[in-house]
């Protein structure tokens, strides 16, 4: 039986299966939009994660680089304040109790007596005998007299034998010329420009106003030469006696400029040594120049500079000075808990330096110490964006021999403070004259004695003068 189709049907058929197409082909466009969409998410994603990522890097390149979280210089930092480094007390200022005070004493051979004997009374008028005077009170005034140039002329006679030879008296060691300065001006000069930092042009003036004694700037330098000359042989001493040494070595290079080129200085030394070298180069070839069979002896204490870190030595000592500052600077900049877990480490093993000059191998605090170190440096830095953490992770795994021999030995030291402070005279020289023009290898030597001398407790203007009147070595061997 078939149904009979009614007035209008058809249409409505017709609509239907038109919306029937249309709903298919949405459905069928659903899995395309739902694929871009799950893309869409993911880009989404990938978009928050590299905003995050650049964040975080602008986070971290804004911590700057100061003298607390790094080796720059203080007068570097950003934003500098002068500022007192002595910490805070509760001591009032001025003089403590049980402060032993220095004070001017009167001498009993005064070089100059003058008697002050009044001649009439202030009340009368009435004039005094200045036999019946009568000492009351005695007061000194020390001073210096004006200094004057003070001419020794060296006379040599002739005197003829009997057998007829003309004997010419010989001059004392040291006088060659018709006319020249003593040794006493050389030390002079050589105390003031080498060790208390004074420029030729201030120093010429010095001697012009206050020695009465014209002197120019190109006599002065060489006053330097040759006294540097003389102390040559003194300086090549200082290096063969590092060179086998036993305990601990300090080392340590920085900048400096020498007609307008950047050269460096290098310094090794011990707590009675000191040897300062001028080069052009921070490269291993200075090392190979003047210390080529290392330190076989000693443990070498330096930064992480690569051609020091190569140096053979006997044993190996970081500076954790060093590395404590650099652990500053990656707390701060990229905050992994691994740098300060790192740096809390050290610290404890400085505190036990300071509590204990030398521990056992077998020590309880040291083996624990030991492990807990190990254990760090097996740790993954989760942080994918840390470089410079998994950097210095990666080094510290390498140089892990180097991190603790102090806790072993009382002769090395946790840091290299020691080879800074022998290299800052030459930044303060720096400073106060600019730049070498050509005598920085004749400060390097002279320098060198200087501090030697101090460190051994002696007299660095007794020292020069000493090295003064040392005879002129051949030009051969200058």
């Amino acid at each position: 039986m078939f149904m009979q189709e009614t007035p209008g049907s058809a249409s409505k058929i017709a609509l239907l299966e038109a919306e029937n197409a249309l709903l298919r082909s949405q459905v069928s466009g659903m899995a395309l939009v739902l694929a871009e969409n799950a893309s869409l998410k993911r880009r989404v994603l990938e978009l928050e994660q590299m905003v995050r990522d650049l964040a975080k890097s602008v986070e971290q390149l804004s911590v700057r680089k100061t003298s607390e979280n790094s080796s720059i210089p203080p007068s570097s930092d950003p934003n500098r304040k002068n500022r007192s480094l002595r910490p805070k007390s509760d001591l009032k200022s001025g003089g403590q109790t049980g402060h032993k005070g220095t004070t001017l004493k009167m001498t009993d051979t005064p070089d100059h007596i003058v008697p002050l004997v009044p001649s009439y009374c202030s009340v009368c008028a009435s004039q005094l005998d200045s036999n019946a005077s009568i000492l009351t009170e005695r007061r000194q005034v020390l001073d210096i007299p004006p200094i004057h140039l003070e001419v020794t002329e060296y006379r040599a006679y002739e005197v003829v034998c009997s057998c007829g030879h003309h004997q010419r008296a010989d001059f004392p060691q040291g006088v060659k010329s018709h006319v020249q300065y003593g040794p006493n001006i050389t030390s002079i000069a050589v105390y003031h420009n080498v060790y208390q930092y004074v420029a030729f042009k201030r120093l010429r003036d010095f001697f012009l106003h206050i020695c009465h004694t014209p002197i120019s700037i190109g006599t002065l330098e060489n006053m330097i030469k040759r006294t540097a000359d003389k102390a040559r042989p003194v300086w090549e001493g200082f290096r063969q006696s590092l060179e086998n040494t036993t305990g601990s070595v300090g080392s340590d290079e920085t900048g400096a400029k020498v007609n307008g080129n950047k050269h460096w200085v290098w310094v090794w030394q011990t707590a009675f040594i000191t040897f300062l070298v001028a080069s052009s180069s921070r490269g291993a070839d200075v090392i190979q120049q003047w210390f080529p069979k290392g330190f076989p002896f000693a443990t070498i204490c330096s930064d992480r500079w690569g051609p020091q870190l190569k140096t053979i030595a006997k044993g190996r000592q970081l500076c954790l000075a060093h590395l404590l500052r650099d652990l500053e600077f990656l707390i701060q900049s990229e905050k992994t808990i691994w740098a300060s877990q790192f740096k809390e480490i050290l610290a404890q093993a400085i505190k036990l330096k300071q509590l204990n000059p030398v521990y056992s191998q077998n020590h309880p605090e040291t083996l624990f110490l030991e492990q807990k170190l190990d254990a760090l440096l097996l740790e993954e830095i989760p942080d994918p964006t840390a470089l410079k953490t998994f950097t210095m992770k990666k080094s510290m795994t390498k140089w892990r021999d180097a991190l603790f021999p102090f806790l072993y030995d009382p002769l090395v030291s946790f840091d290299n403070n020691a080879s800074e402070r022998s290299i800052r005279n030459l930044k303060v020289k720096l400073k106060v004259s600019g730049q070498f023009k050509s005598a920085q290898n004749e400060y390097c030597i002279l320098r060198s004695v200087i501090d030697t001398t101090i460190k051994n407790g002696q007299s660095v203007f007794e020292a020069i003068a000493a090295i003064i009147h040392l005879p002129s070595p051949p030009k051969a061997a200058v």
